[in-house]
């Protein structure tokens, strides 16, 4: 069975050649990219906007530093390792408790110092990184997400992908980490993409392998009664990383900290086109109704907007 590329057009379904030469190509400006390929480069210019992200640790640079991980990671008993310029989740190790010098990953699995010592090693060697250029080891706090998502997620911490384009908010799903994602919240590896209702933060439809799905796979919980909190600021948010990413086409990566709130994770410059099949809606039609848009609208003008028409009638 074969999608019929002319009604694909008819409902507005952005494709990949469009994407790359009219979005990417046409909207974001190549400078302007090493800002969201590097995660670190990326939390320096939130956290000049004053833009709520998760704490960085430590970072580890050279191999030489290596000799001192353990002092690196003392008191540490939840943290986050991941490669500065990491894509699809490659490279990220998640520790959620400690015992000594024993780390437990999120599915039990323990893991030595030896062993928290190679993975950095291989991301400093840019076993993970675009390119395979020689990388930066991030050490960040755990996010500790909101229990709202405890039924709708697998050993991982559940992300929100907004769209922005030109600064408005344009579409978003939730997701979720499965067991066959080993707890990551890649879609290409298994997790459940939930389409996400712009004007109230309630789940629309769900699909995993591009399949649809009513519930999660392991918890069983039904997708139907999730709403996302916080949602006019979780849009506000990703509205504003606009200005300071100089990014016409953008996908902003939230998590949701039960203490915190809201944290922007990443930026990316060539967000996949997956999110329409999670909202059942193709995306171009909303981006030509931003092109007639007025220049110079404001953050809040434009994150109103986008509640306004892009919401579920």
């Amino acid at each position: 069975m074969f999608a019929n590329p002319f009604k694909l057009k008819k409902q507005g379904i952005l494709g990949m050649n469009k994407r790359n030469i009219h979005y990417i190509g046409g909207e974001n400006n190549r400078k302007y990219y090493p800002l969201v390929d590097n995660k670190l480069k990326t939390k320096v210019i939130a956290q000049d906007a004053s833009i709520a992200v998760p704490k960085l640790l430590a970072t580890i640079e050279r191999q030489s530093q290596l000799r001192k991980l353990k002092d690196i990671l003392n008191g540490l008993d939840k943290f986050v390792v991941k490669p500065a310029q990491g894509s699809g989740g490659k490279g990220i190790l998640v520790i959620v408790e400690r015992e000594g010098d024993t780390f437990i990953k999120p599915n039990g699995q323990r893991l030595a110092l030896r062993d928290i010592h190679r993975d950095i090693s291989n991301i400093l060697s840019g076993l993970y990184s675009l390119g395979g250029k020689p990388d930066v080891a991030m050490i960040e706090q755990l996010v500790e997400f909101d229990p709202i998502f405890e039924r709708y997620s697998y050993e991982g911490v559940p992300d929100i992908r907004v769209i922005i384009y030109k600064g408005y908010p344009t579409m978003a799903m939730l997701r979720c980490s499965t067991k066959k994602s080993d707890g990551k919240a890649n879609l290409h590896q298994g997790a459940v993409g939930v389409g996400i209702d712009m004007a109230s933060g309630k789940a629309l439809f769900a699909v995993q392998h591009d399949a649809p799905v009513t519930q999660h796979p392991d918890t069983g919980y039904d997708f139907s009664q999730l709403q996302i909190p916080h949602w006019e600021r979780i849009l506000t948010l990703a509205a504003s990383c606009y200005e300071v990413s100089h990014l016409g086409y953008l996908g902003v990566d939230i998590v949701l900290d039960k203490n915190l709130g809201p944290l922007i994770l990443e930026l990316n410059a060539r967000p996949g086109l997956a999110i329409q099949i999670a909202n059942q809606t193709g995306a171009v039609k909303r981006f030509d109704m931003i092109d007639k848009q007025v220049k110079g609208a404001d953050v809040a003008q434009r994150v109103a907007y986008s509640i306004n028409h892009f919401g579920v009638k």
